[in-house]
């Protein structure tokens, strides 16, 4: 594994051997994956990963239901990935005002892309919403502290700020709507 996860950086191109390798490590060892990730992955493979997720998301979402790969599945592909950049972003920011600028926002990043794009192959499940919720937010956790170094009371502050503060963004939203 170690092997595996150092050669993880920014000049290795993406590939499905990187995607496999990526999926098996947090699923079989989530803690031992952050903790030998390479500090300097970058942004462009885990972003691939991402959607790659995204697209079998969309795909599997998108099964029986009679659709097609047109306005809903792009709604359903934006919306996972753009989430991930919605949520590392608040975290981000909530993270420097807290301990400031101690990790690059392409470490953060990082972990929020490939904690998402693994729970993101389950969250198509009717009602699975419940588990891979939860799991995703545990991974995030688990790649702060193993990943950037963050005490694990700083990673809970950063989730549970993190996800307070998207509720309310979206909250407000509704009026809109």
């Amino acid at each position: 594994m170690v092997a595996e996860n150092r050669i993880m950086d920014e000049k290795e191109s993406f590939t499905l051997g990187f995607y496999f390798r990526t999926l098996s490590g947090v699923l079989a060892e989530p803690r031992r994956f952050y903790s030998e990730l390479h500090p300097g992955t970058g942004m462009f493979q885990p972003l691939m990963f991402l959607i790659v997720s995204s697209l079998l998301f969309t795909g599997g979402s998108l099964m029986g239901t009679g659709e097609t790969l047109s306005i809903a599945g792009g709604i359903l592909f934006v919306n996972a990935v753009g989430m991930v950049f919605i949520a590392s972003a608040v975290g981000y920011m909530i993270l420097v005002m807290m301990a400031g600028r101690r990790v690059s926002y392409e470490r953060f990043f990082t972990v929020y892309a490939l904690s998402a794009g693994v729970t993101l192959l389950a969250s198509w499940v009717p009602f699975f919403l419940w588990i891979t919720e939860p799991w995703k937010w545990w991974l995030i956790g688990t790649g702060m502290t193993r990943h950037l170094g963050l005490a694990r009371k700083q990673a809970l502050i950063v989730i549970g700020l993190s996800i307070g503060v998207m509720f309310l963004f979206f909250r407000s939203l509704l009026p809109l709507l």
